[in-house]
């Protein structure tokens, strides 16, 4: 098998030399309640770049060990089981993944998935049906005071981002009136506008993003679900309503800096906050998963109705995984960054 190790951590700019990959063996045999598995498709998203740090800034986030196999978010297929409720064949996910082509993992730490309800494409378990779709969801229903029939208007920054596609979509969905995303081409502005649904879309790196707000946001901003921070977050609060509600999902323009979670805002937009009663609480969607089962299903019945839109961007082989998180770091992804290992 290969399995693809971390070997170095540190603040600063992540690369793909802070991988590597390497040739290993694993147990001829499983235990009883194990199982070995295929790996089908791994997921690299932006809070691993907290693991890479020996501080992560979290308490429910462990760093990544020098020298030990990568994990995160994957999903893969039973090719042997010692494991009661699990088959050869069955499809199984888990957030701590190894990164690795075959592994043996305890079946108790599975889930089963069920195709069907993501039309078959199993990557979905890993973004759209996902943790990533929890959040988006999750965050808007607990975070964002959405309500039908309240006129209210939400903006998105990292909008062509995994959770920011689904998020704008998803509070359209559950009553916003008008939605406008902020990402970092004309690319992805046009897919947010004409495949997603989005009202309108800011390139932040083309012209005046606060002229450009004060315009496609005439009324105020009501809802802000923050997935970057930084100068572009501090824009946007500048524009909220009294009384509205961020959404603090990511902090992308900071995790490469030493700074604690969520950095703390300017003294001029702090102040704004506080005059204007705009809560910014931190969402953690580990917090909710009484809420998750209902949650997924309801994301995965929008997907089968063509009411939530996904897109992926897929590379192809655990050798480029590295690449892949280093490209995903810095916007190169529409959608949800996917690895797919073997078919």
């Amino acid at each position: 098998l290969f399995d693809f190790k971390i070997i170095l951590g540190k603040n600063g700019v992540p690369v793909a030399e802070n991988f590597r990959l390497e040739q290993s063996t694993i147990a001829d045999t499983i235990q009883a309640g194990q199982v070995r598995v295929k790996t089908l498709y791994l997921s690299v998203d932006p809070y691993m770049r907290c693991r890479m740090n020996e501080d992560t800034g979290s308490d429910y986030l462990q760093p990544w060990q020098l020298s030990q196999v990568a994990d995160g978010g994957g999903v893969g297929v039973v090719e042997e089981s010692k494991h009661d409720n699990l088959a050869v064949g069955d499809f199984v996910t888990s957030f701590t993944w190894p990164w690795q082509t075959v592994a043996i993992l305890d079946g108790s730490l599975l889930q089963k998935l069920v195709p069907q309800l993501v039309n078959g494409r199993l990557s979905y378990f890993l973004g759209a049906a996902g943790i990533t779709g929890l959040t988006a969801l999750l965050g808007v229903r607990e975070k964002g005071h959405v309500a039908v029939g309240a006129n209210q208007t939400m903006v998105v920054s990292g909008a062509a981002g995994a959770c920011g596609s689904l998020a704008g979509q998803i509070g359209r969905l559950e009553g916003c009136s008008r939605v406008v995303g902020i990402a970092g081409t004309d690319e992805k502005c046009s897919i947010l506008v004409q495949e997603m649904g989005f009202d309108a879309a800011i390139n932040y790196k083309k012209g005046n993003v606060a002229e450009q707000l004060r315009e496609l946001c005439p009324g105020g901003v009501d809802v802000y679900f923050d997935n970057v921070g930084g100068d572009i977050s501090d824009t946007v609060i500048s524009q909220m309503n009294q009384n509205s509600h961020i959404i603090l999902c990511g902090q992308i323009s900071q995790y490469n800096k030493d700074v604690p979670y969520p950095p703390p805002l300017p003294p001029d937009i702090e102040k704004i906050r506080k005059e204007r009663n705009i809560t910014r609480e931190r969402f953690l969607v580990l917090n909710y998963m009484d809420k998750h089962q209902a949650s997924v299903l309801q994301l995965c019945q929008w997907i089968q109705e063509g009411k939530l839109k996904v897109r992926e961007t897929t590379v192809e082989g655990l050798a480029n995984i590295g690449a892949a998180f280093q490209s995903m770091m810095s916007g190169g992804n529409i959608g949800k960054q996917i690895v797919s290992v073997s078919k």
